[in-house]
């Protein structure tokens, strides 16, 4: 083999500048999660997987995921058929306490609030032009919800995937840089230091009839939610009912870690730049980013309307919580909150309307399936 064919199989030759571009991406992502402490058990492997998935393959070699026979297309497998986001969901309720919830059920209705984003995106990714298909899995952005977006697009518009997933996780990661300057926006100083009510002691009882009375309530009302959330209360279940605690740790430590791996790997390997880079991807970027702003001020507003009707006050700061992003954006709240008052502790009461939006989203994410699906 003489030089000029040795460089012709090279992937230098065929290494074109948005390649480079989206290499450059990759590193940023690998940057924030070291150096900022952006969720790096996802940055650091999407990162990874958007420098992997940009170095050109060789023609006749089957390397990238989307080339049948090759190992990145059977891990890819998992995010294109909806496997992995299930099993996210099984070890995040493995370790999620439903007791903040439970002992003050009025803090749902802020998850629910949130939702809002998701509806008003969807409304106008379909004024733009997308399929309702397209839309909704767009719009399922706003829940900043990593592992919902891509089952939904995955179910609904697999030809965005690779975007929607990447802007889910990127707004996931960006929640201490985006949702700060909204709270402080929308709230006063008073309405900051609101203190809140320490929440009840909730009975062992309660937490075992949770999980499943509560997936027999959200699956009978949307059917396509029951995926996730089986897997989210089954989960939970197992913590909960302490007789399962070796299956319950394996869910929250092992298994998590492991999918969280594949999936963050793998879908950082699908944005090859040539079909990333579009003017579609960046626009699906832009609605992202819209619908997650909006989802972040439906629950802060929410909750500045419920404080008309109520005598004892919620702190709208928790309203803010009300997006999926767990546990980072009940941690932005209570950061918030030490910052304007260092004795207002908000992290557990946070934590209820955080995982209420986990459910929320699910639940959002299946009415669009039943409404939008036919599979």
């Amino acid at each position: 083999m003489d030089l000029l064919s040795f460089y012709n199989n090279s992937g230098i030759a065929h290494l074109e500048w948005i390649n480079l571009i989206m290499i450059a991406v990759g590193i940023v992502f690998i940057y924030l999660a070291v150096t900022k402490d952006y969720e790096p058990l996802l940055l650091v492997p999407i990162g990874f997987g958007v420098i992997v998935g940009n170095i050109p393959p060789i023609q006749g070699m089957p390397l990238s995921v989307y080339a049948e026979g090759s190992v990145f297309y059977y891990l890819y497998l998992g995010v294109m058929k909806g496997i992995y986001p299930p099993l996210i969901f099984l070890g995040i309720g493995a370790m999620t306490d439903f007791s903040t919830m439970l002992s003050n059920p009025k803090l749902i209705l802020l998850g629910a609030a949130a939702q809002i984003g998701v509806f008003l995106t969807f409304i106008g990714s379909l004024y733009l032009g997308f399929s309702p298909e397209q839309a909704g899995a767009i719009g399922i952005i706003g829940g900043a919800d990593g592992p919902t977006a891509i089952f939904l697009s995955s179910m609904l518009a697999p030809e965005l995937l690779g975007p929607i997933a990447i802007a889910a996780y990127s707004y996931m990661a960006l929640v201490p840089v985006i949702q700060p300057p909204i709270m402080y926006l929308l709230t006063s100083k008073k309405e900051r230091v609101i203190h809140m009510k320490p929440p009840r002691q909730v009975s062992k009882k309660e937490k075992i009839i949770f999980p499943i009375v509560a997936f027999l309530i959200c699956a009978l009302i949307a059917p396509g939610s029951m995926t996730l959330l089986g897997m989210l209360f089954f989960g939970n279940l197992l913590k909960e009912s302490m007789v399962t605690e070796r299956l319950a740790n394996t869910a929250r430590n092992s298994l998590i870690d492991i999918v969280t791996i594949l999936l963050g790997f793998s879908v950082g390997a699908s944005t090859q730049a040539q079909t990333f880079l579009t003017s579609q991807s960046i626009l699906i970027f832009v609605l992202g980013a819209g619908s997650f702003v909006i989802a972040t001020m439906g629950g802060i507003l929410f909750a500045k309307f419920m404080n008309l009707f109520l005598k004892e006050k919620i702190n709208p700061l928790l309203g803010a919580a009300g997006v999926s992003a767990v546990p980072d954006s009940a941690r932005v709240v209570h950061a918030v909150g030490l910052k304007e008052d260092p004795s207002n502790f908000l992290l557990m009461h946070a934590m209820a309307p955080n995982v209420a939006g986990v459910i929320g989203s699910a639940i959002a994410a299946g009415v669009l399936w039943s409404a939008l699906g036919t599979f």
